[in-house]
């Protein structure tokens, strides 16, 4: 993660989470991130309506030109990037492991660098899924009027946070089943 927001906020998802796969979204209390509200949305697991913004923070409405409650998420991306974003964010979601990406979008003739946290709360019964994450520019046009920035590429990604699960250590038994052939059977 580039972005002082994007490592920030990671970080309290990170510690509220504890030695849950992800948070519960009750759990995540606005206060200890308040800097960071600007940055910060929450989306909506919906496919069939685009992954549409709940709550989305004043640069985040900024950089893109307008209020974007309600408004679909994969609408921002280019058609060739909108796939890799479903995939993404379904990673995020049933898998429950943060993305980092990187974006790029076209301003005023210059491109600008975005950086983009997907972040999972834990799933709840009864209760549609969502996710939370950062969408910040790591480059400052020289004019900066965004007018509503769209059109965005994913150029990279990786996943971040996933807890490595312990193995414990296997013992073999060897198993001669026939002349010649041998069966190693794994046990804990």
């Amino acid at each position: 993660m580039k972005h002082p927001s994007s490592q920030q906020f990671f970080a309290y998802w990170d510690e509220v989470r504890g030695s849950e796969a992800a948070p519960d979204r009750s759990a995540f209390e606005p206060g200890p991130v308040r800097h960071l509200l600007g940055d910060s949305f929450v989306l909506a697991y919906e496919h069939t309506s685009g992954f549409p913004f709940r709550v989305a923070g004043t640069r985040v409405c900024a950089l893109l030109g307008n209020d974007v409650k309600g408004q679909r998420f994969d609408r921002l991306f280019r058609p060739q990037s909108r796939k890799e974003v479903e995939d993404i964010i379904g990673i995020v979601v049933e898998e429950q492991i943060g993305t980092v990406a990187g974006a790029t979008a076209m301003v005023n003739g210059m491109p600008l660098f975005l950086e983009l946290l997907l972040l999972p709360f834990a799933a709840r019964t009864q209760t549609p899924a969502s996710l939370t994450g950062i969408l910040a520019p790591l480059t400052v046009p020289a004019v900066p009027d965004y007018g509503g920035v769209r059109d965005l590429e994913l150029t990279s990604w990786r996943h971040v946070g996933h807890r490595p699960q312990s193995i414990g250590r296997r013992v073999l038994r060897k198993i001669s089943a026939a002349r010649g052939f041998m069966v190693y059977e794994g046990l804990r």
